[in-house]
């Protein structure tokens, strides 16, 4: 009553073990799936855990910056101008990280929301704060009065530019992972779990527990039963192929290690700007908004605390050899080592755990040869 293993010699298998062995055999290709998908995943599981805590250090290390050019030079605005880039580099974070923000939006209003603190300490101080009516109507007109020249838009096609490739990057990544976990649970037909148990455990029932299959016989079965894996061959090509071509893109002036490290002199260069018109602004602002109204309140001086991130922030020291650029650099390298890999599966898996050395005795399907 064997369905797979009949044989013309004497079996000592009952339908039963038939049916166990063939469990096993698909336990077992499953197995070694897994065991040579397993050096691919963990190279780009593990760039992609350390790439999100670089980007997470490097958007830490950038807002540290920009917060310290306002306690060093516009200490008295400090605080107020402190909130303002906390919620900017928040948005940064959560751009790069997948959520569906526009970096239009955000750049926009962190300037629109530091204009009003800037024409309070800046263009015109006063003894007490404009009111909150004042500092909205200052927002609205930020984009007719344009403060700060064009520092902003140079910040949005900077900021556009260089992370976007970034959460694109991450994004690969974690596609990446995504495809190694389901061609390592790959669903066999009817046909290729018979011709894997006859294979694999068929010579158990007559005996031959020692036997592997021939090397032909088993790249036979094993490019059928992977055929569908092999499609996606062609495209894991494209897919590393792509993956160096953003690469390549991440670096030069758009790496967002340059552009957000750098952010602050940008946010420098439009504070100059703003005090260096500042009559000139002035008399805009009151022909839109009316004279200051203003409320009986003083800001708080400069309540960031510089040190509290430094420990952290060492690790990712601006002259470390350990850059962004370095580091993809590296990873690239050697997932090209990959490239062929979904398409010389078969040969791979017959070579390494599965088939007999050639010039072995060996099974054909039918007997040791």
């Amino acid at each position: 009553d064997l369905q797979v293993c009949t044989s013309k010699n004497p079996t000592c298998c009952t339908k039963k073990m038939e049916e166990r062995y063939q469990i096993a055999a698909k336990q077992d290709i499953q197995q070694v799936l897994q065991t040579s998908s397993a050096t691919l995943k963990f190279l780009i599981s593990r760039n992609a855990a350390a790439f999100q805590e670089a980007f997470e250090m490097l958007i830490r290390l950038a807002e540290n910056y920009t917060s310290t050019l306002f306690c060093n030079a516009y200490r008295n605005m400090a605080a107020e101008a402190t909130l303002r880039v906390q919620e900017f580099f928040t948005d940064v974070g959560l751009f790069i990280f997948g959520t569906d923000v526009s970096t239009e939006e955000f750049v926009n209003r962190f300037f629109d929301t530091l204009f009003p603190v800037v024409y309070n300490h800046v263009i015109n101080p006063g003894l007490t704060d404009i009111s909150m009516e004042y500092a909205e109507c200052l927002q609205m007109a930020r984009r007719d009065i344009r403060p700060f020249g064009n520092i902003p838009k140079r910040a949005l096609g900077l900021m556009g530019r260089s992370l976007l490739p970034s959460r694109t990057f991450l994004q690969a990544l974690n596609l990446g992972i995504e495809v190694i976990n389901t061609t390592d649970h790959l669903h066999f037909s009817k046909d290729c779990s018979r011709a894997l148990l006859r294979m694999q455990y068929c010579p158990h029932c007559q005996g031959l527990t020692l036997s592997k299959p021939c090397m032909g016989y088993c790249l036979n079965i094993l490019r059928g039963c992977l055929a569908n894996i092999a499609e996606v061959d062609f495209h894991w090509r494209g897919y590393i192929q792509s993956l160096e071509e953003l690469s390549s893109a991440m670096s030069g002036t758009y790496d967002i290690e340059h552009v957000l490290l750098n952010f602050h002199s940008l946010v420098n260069d439009a504070l100059t700007q703003a005090r260096t018109h500042g009559p000139e602004l002035s008399e805009q602002v009151k022909k839109i908004c009316g004279p200051p109204v203003r409320k009986p309140t003083q800001s708080p001086g400069c309540s960031f605390d510089q040190n509290k991130d430094d420990q952290g922030l060492k690790m990712f020291s601006r002259d470390s050899e350990e850059t962004l650029a370095k580091r993809r650099k590296e990873f690239i390298s050697h997932l090209r080592l990959f490239r062929a890999f979904y398409g010389g599966l078969a040969d791979q898996l017959c070579g390494n755990e599965l088939a007999a050395p050639d010039g072995l005795p060996c099974w054909n399907g039918e007997d040791v040869v």
